[in-house]
């Protein structure tokens, strides 16, 4: 039995996520390269701004467009954060405000604590030069 392959993907979604990733990566290296920004505080940057763009139905668009090449950048952690956290003000009320996120990025946190110690065990961390 032959297996079409262009039917099992669909190609255009992951040319779209590869761009959309691709860019919002970008952002981030010239951030790097041109600032004097941490990358503790670019990370920041981002993660804010996926939760306001989230918070004020924008960042749908992208996920939209573009699947996980606007979820999995730090940008759509943020978005993550943000619509838990609006899900769960519509369930539990204040409180929702504060648990909700958390729960909807839970994954997101237990994956980034494991990598995160399994790199530190493996690599020799250096300071940005000033």
């Amino acid at each position: 039995m032959d297996i079409n392959w262009a039917n099992v993907f669909d190609w255009m979604i992951l040319l779209k996520s590869f761009i959309t990733g691709g860019i919002i990566c970008i952002i981030g290296q010239i951030l790097i390269d041109k600032t004097k920004l941490t990358p503790a505080r670019i990370l920041v940057i981002f993660v804010t701004t996926g939760a306001i763009l989230g918070g004020l139905g924008i960042y749908q668009f992208l996920v939209d467009f573009a699947g996980a090449g606007a979820t999995v950048p730090l940008t759509g952690f943020g978005f993550n954060l943000a619509k838990g956290a609006i899900e769960g003000v519509e369930q539990y009320g204040l409180i929702g405000a504060f648990t909700g996120g958390v729960k909807a990025a839970a994954g997101g946190i237990a994956a980034a604590v494991f990598f995160g110690y399994i790199a530190s065990l493996i690599s020799k961390p250096k300071m940005k030069k000033q």
